[in-house]
């Protein structure tokens, strides 16, 4: 165990020591919860704001010291419809909690249990306790929220009069939308510097000046959804995602990335990320728009995304065209064939009356003869009429 925490301090980045106010009251939250916890246990405590940074004590004595130099950002989320409000510090350099590195630390109270939400929901409307619980929670909720503000204003106070710049950011809830960055489906929420989730472990926070491009896989019109890819202006590390976004959220988080002047483009399939960032990182002109010769044309920067997927679109349009073509042509084939039968069969029908003329000619008879023979036919069958319609002869009585 011992090596294992000296193989995680090896790489970290020496903090200064925090130097506490004296001689003034300092401010202060009470009755938080930190997160991470300490050796998987949960740790309580009180947060205070001194000189150069942020002290938290727990109620086991378990200290944890954040520097105001070393806050990358600083995010206040009230509560709305969460169990909990918290301040959330995203850090510049890793430190140590326990035996484990952090670059996130976070400090919340639950408004409340969440035991406590999922029964209430078995209660009726008009149980007159749970109006009153309802009317609690609204209170709690606002006195929390207020004290977690004024809190969060008091650091800023302090961080500034000692010559540090820290300000709280506040997500826009209106453009948060749900997504998977993780294993499992949770809210996600722009601030003005990021893009987070804080109220689920683990934490996602993307610095979005940390962010170079955004691409949208698996656009098409069948989906029902698709996956947002968050590529790093170092491309030496691999991009962020987030996964199974509801189709209905692509318009809004597009005007929202260009409204903070990120570009992106859009797929209909999914890519291989650790082949396309081993290829821009071996590009030396991928943001021109000609290669080495500077003369040849060729896709400038991200723009070549676009092409993915493009050539089977084509192909399958094409192929759909072919068919449609090959359907045609064989339906007139087969008309042309049903005329071609016809007119076989007329001129086999003339062929044969004219031979039945020929046949009456090589037997020697002409019309004169075939009417007379036909006269001769009537005149017979005629006679033969007559003698079945007469009547027989009576016998003589003897």
């Amino acid at each position: 165990m011992k090596e294992i925490e000296e193989k995680e301090e090896a790489n970290l980045v020496k903090q200064d020591k925090l130097v506490r106010t004296k001689n003034e009251r300092v401010p202060r939250l009470s009755d938080l919860t930190m997160r991470p916890v300490f050796a998987g246990r949960k740790t309580q405590g009180n947060l205070e704001s001194h000189t150069n940074g942020l002290r938290f004590i727990s109620t086991r004595g378990e200290i944890v010291d954040i520097m105001y130099a070393n806050v990358k950002h600083a995010i206040f989320q009230p509560c709305e419809n969460e169990i909990m409000v918290l301040i959330h510090f995203h850090l510049k350099n890793p430190i140590m909690v326990g035996k484990k590195k952090q670059q996130d630390i976070q400090f919340f109270t639950e408004v409340i249990d969440a035991s406590q939400a999922v029964d209430a929901g078995k209660r009726s409307m008009y149980d007159p306790d749970e109006m009153d619980d309802e009317q609690r929670e609204r209170q709690l909720k606002k006195r929390l929220n207020e004290a977690f503000k004024d809190f969060a204003r008091k650091v800023e106070g302090v961080a500034r009069k000692n010559g540090y710049s820290l300000e709280f950011d506040i997500p826009y809830r209106d453009l948060s939308f749900i997504g998977n960055p993780h294993k499992e489906m949770v809210s996600i929420q722009p601030t003005l510097n990021c893009l987070c989730n804080l109220t689920e472990t683990p934490f996602f926070v993307v610095d979005l000046s940390d962010i170079d491009h955004v691409h949208f896989e698996r656009v098409t019109f069948m989906s029902k959804a698709f996956d947002m890819v968050l590529v790093n202006k170092d491309f030496t590390k691999q991009p962020f995602r987030i996964d199974m976004i509801a189709n209905e959220e692509k318009d809004s988080i597009q005007e929202w990335l260009t409204d903070m002047e990120i570009s992106y483009t859009e797929g209909p399939m999914n890519l291989n990320w650790k082949q396309i960032m081993s290829h821009v990182l071996g590009d030396d002109r991928f943001y021109m728009d000609t290669e080495e010769d500077e003369v040849t044309a060729k896709e400038a920067g991200w723009e070549f995304l676009r092409m993915f997927g493009r050539d089977e679109a084509d192909d399958e349009e094409g192929s759909e065209e072919e068919s449609g073509y090959s359907e045609v042509s064989e339906k007139e084939s087969e008309e042309d064939a049903d005329s071609a039968d016809e007119d076989f069969d007329t001129d086999e029908d003339d062929e044969s009356e004219f031979d039945g003329d020929e046949d009456l000619e090589e037997q020697g008879m002409d019309w004169e003869d075939m009417e007379r023979e036909a006269a001769a036919d009537d005149r017979r069958k005629k006679r033969d009429g007559e003698e079945d319609v007469r009547p027989a002869k009576r016998k003589r009585r003897r």
